[in-house]
């Protein structure tokens, strides 16, 4: 998910290039304004800790992008490109390093599980609302088994 951040400073279509570039399909994304209730549900893991209320309220400050991105291994991909939560810790090149400078503006959320992105994608998506597709190039990006 791009978050109010990324949006509010044009960044969605350098960061999904990141992520097409490097042979990443993007199945589903969907511009929104996500609700209170909707956010506390997804970040319900972090409920008893003490920025949840802050995370909560900048969440739903303003629009994101909510994606669903599929490709070998592509969660551990994607938690590389996206680099440290805290972005002063983030390796240059990666998203967060290259973009974002303060924990609370870090840009982007991504999955850090399979369980955790079928959490997520259901709280933002219906199943018919994802594209299946086979990229023209797949065999250039991927290695026959």
């Amino acid at each position: 998910m791009l978050k109010p951040d990324a949006v509010k400073r044009r960044l969605i279509g350098t960061v999904l290039g990141k992520f097409e570039k490097r042979g990443l399909k993007i199945m589903a994304a969907k511009m929104m304004f996500i609700d209170t209730n909707l956010a506390k549900k997804h970040y319900g893991e972090h409920s008893e800790k003490p920025f949840f209320s802050d995370l909560v309220e900048y969440i739903t400050s303003g629009p994101v992008l909510a994606t669903v991105i599929e490709g070998e291994e592509c969660i551990a991909l994607i938690r590389r490109m996206v680099g440290a939560t805290n972005p002063q810790e983030a390796d240059l090149g990666t998203i967060r390093g290259d973009y974002a400078i303060d924990t609370g503006r870090n840009i982007i959320h991504a999955s850090d599980s399979a369980d955790s992105a079928a959490r997520e994608i259901s709280l933002f998506f219906e199943d018919s609302e994802i594209c299946e597709y086979k990229l023209p190039d797949e065999e250039l990006i991927y290695e026959e088994p």
